[in-house]
């Protein structure tokens, strides 16, 4: 059997219809099949790879940090290097409350921790979630996710879960001293895109501290620039008591986070002891990855870029086919008349040398979300493709 075939027995599969391109090799913003063919990545690994795939500097860091030590001890119990350094430095470029951090294996975990950090610290149970959210597919983050086709299958999943419009009156009337938290996606990812107002978000943050609940912010997709500028939550004049770090936190390893106060994380400590553990999570190679991706993209002035790329998403992505574009940073949704319009113009990309994919709750819509650190003349490229791959 050839490495198609195998790939198709032995490894577990996720839908029907798999990409399936065979890698060999991956640069900057370029991957590259066994047969020699080069794609643009367009999605960076679904915003993970922000600073490009293969950046010398995390492969260096990663080679070094494997010859040191990998894995010594379940997280929490020895001091490790990686681990104290990335933390250090990511909380130098955040505000003030969040100061302790919380290293998991992905974000999905970071959003278990944070739900239970919330009922550890409020005794409440209410959460108050949006619709066409996603903050993961483990039961507890699959409980907030925003759509019942998601959900149905996996029931019953956790109780006192209130779903809501994001961006209506209904979600902040909601809010109430009951409620131990809400969860949003500062962007929302997976509906294509969607940001909303400044004001609403701040009426979320204030009905929040009207009544003691904790505000958890996703920033998993949204964070480290993809947005413009370094935490999406910036631009909106708020700070969330639990931030939600995943996909470029690692600079392409695993690599997940919540992060609050030290006030809030110490109540995970006793009654019971280990409130929150894990074995894997802050994996130290993964945290040297992620320190050294973080370090390159504060170093390099790549945020300065952001506004000028998406600048040029907009003016060269037009065609008479697409219906609606959605943007934010460098990232973008196209909306078509169909879903299954999309996917076919999705697999002509693919033919045509782009990787790009649709959305969860949006699949009449393309994603667009290539590493930050596209060149112009790449990100030209990208767009001639793709309105090349509308017209075929």
């Amino acid at each position: 059997m050839n490495n198609r075939q195998l790939f198709l027995q032995y490894i577990a599969q996720t839908s029907p219809k798999p990409i399936g391109i065979e890698m060999a090799k991956a640069e900057g913003v370029y991957i590259w099949d066994t047969a020699g063919k080069k794609y643009i990545d367009g999605i960076a690994g679904f915003s993970v790879c922000n600073i490009g795939h293969s950046n010398a500097a995390v492969v260096k860091a990663v080679q070094q940090q494997a010859a040191d030590y990998m894995h010594v001890i379940v997280y929490g119990e020895f001091i490790e290097t990686p681990q104290v350094a990335y933390a250090a430095t990511l909380v130098k470029h955040l505000p003030n409350s969040l100061n302790t951090v919380y290293f998991t294996n992905s974000g999905a975990e970071a959003t278990e921790g944070a739900m239970k950090l919330a009922k550890r610290v409020t005794n409440r149970t209410k959460i108050i979630a949006a619709n066409h959210a996603y903050h993961g597919s483990t039961q507890g983050a699959l409980s907030v996710m925003g759509d019942e086709y998601w959900r149905n299958a996996f029931r019953p999943l956790l109780p006192d879960i209130f779903h809501l419009d994001y961006g209506s009156q209904q979600f902040i009337n909601a809010i109430d001293s009951q409620t131990a938290c809400v969860i949003l996606e500062t962007v929302q990812a997976e509906s294509g895109v969607k940001a909303p107002t400044k004001e609403w978000l701040q009426l979320v943050r204030k009905k929040c501290d009207e009544h003691c609940v904790l505000l958890i912010l996703d920033e998993i997709q949204a964070g480290f620039g993809r947005t413009g500028t370094l935490w999406a939550f910036e631009q909106f004049g708020i700070v969330p008591d639990i931030l939600l770090l995943g996909k470029a936190l690692g600079g392409g390893m695993p690599l997940g986070a919540f992060i609050a106060s030290n006030q809030l994380m110490s109540t995970l400590t006793n009654n019971p002891v280990l409130g929150h553990i894990t074995t894997f999570g802050g994996h130290p190679v993964s945290c040297a990855a992620g320190k050294a991706a973080f370090d390159f993209l504060i170093g390099n002035n790549i945020l300065e870029t952001i506004a000028t790329k998406q600048a040029i998403l907009k003016e060269r992505l037009q065609h008479s086919a697409i219906k609606n574009i959605q943007s934010h940073g460098l990232w973008c949704s196209l909306q078509f008349e169909s879903a299954e319009l999309t996917q076919s113009i999705a697999e002509r990309c693919v033919k045509n040398g782009l990787i790009t994919d649709w959305f969860l709750f949006a699949p009449d819509r393309i994603r667009i979300a290539p590493p930050l650190t596209i060149t112009e003349e790449e990100l030209k490229d990208l767009c001639r493709i793709l309105v090349r791959s509308i017209t075929d």
